[in-house]
């Protein structure tokens, strides 16, 4: 009873015991947890989402309805997985070969999100806080904070720790709108200059108060 008292279960849902499932964590309704699975802290699964056993996530990872997460892929924190989104663990699969001592690492680093029904083909690395915009088809590795679009994905900018895109001032930092912090590239890499990538938010800044829309129409 103390254990199951750590973190919330929906009564329709399946959690295959041994598996580690962190305090906080809440699994929703006809998901599915498969055993020798590990799911941090604060982490929240909604509707329909199935986690395969042997697949490590970190903390306050946020997986949205109607998505499976298979054997080989690796969560780090903070990461947002959108409703529907795909992941794959197998380049070319055959109903007729088994290759399930070759499942693929497929990995997404702290703090990146994938939007709605976008596919990451399996042996990829998603960067940190990197955004993965609906519908993509991501086929190769994502630098951190890059946005990525289309299909297949490609780069079109950059976005802030808080989501939104950065432009270069005249001196050629990127300044988040919401937060205030400021980022810079150099050969390629986008670095914040104000906070550490493993430091958590300050609580000030944890805590959304606009929309996104509301943040764009400011900037025109």
């Amino acid at each position: 009873m103390a254990e199951e008292q750590r973190y919330f279960v929906h009564e329709s849902a399946y959690v295959d015991l041994p598996c580690e499932i962190g305090d906080g964590t809440k699994i929703w309704h006809f998901s599915h947890v498969m055993k020798d699975a590990k799911i941090g802290q604060r982490c929240v699964l909604g509707q329909n989402v199935n986690i395969a056993g042997g697949v490590t996530i970190g903390d306050n990872v946020k997986i949205q309805n109607n998505v499976s997460v298979y054997a080989g892929t690796v969560i780090e924190d903070d990461v947002f997985l959108g409703p529907s989104c795909v992941l794959t663990n197998v380049t070319n699969p055959r109903s007729q070969v088994n290759r399930h001592s070759l499942y693929e690492t497929t990995t997404l680093r702290r703090g990146c999100s994938v939007g709605a029904n976008a596919t990451i083909v399996c042996g990829v690395t998603i960067g940190r806080y990197a955004f993965v915009a609906a519908g993509a088809v991501v086929a190769r590795d994502v630098p951190d904070y890059a946005l990525v679009v289309g299909v297949p994905a490609r780069q079109v900018g950059w976005m802030s720790r808080h989501g939104h895109r950065l432009t270069p001032d005249s001196g050629g930092a990127m300044v988040c709108p919401e937060s205030g912090l400021r980022y810079v590239e150099r050969e390629g890499t986008l670095r914040c200059m104000d906070l550490n990538e493993d430091a958590p938010l300050p609580a000030d800044k944890a805590v959304g108060e606009r929309t996104y829309d509301e943040w764009k129409g400011e900037r025109r």
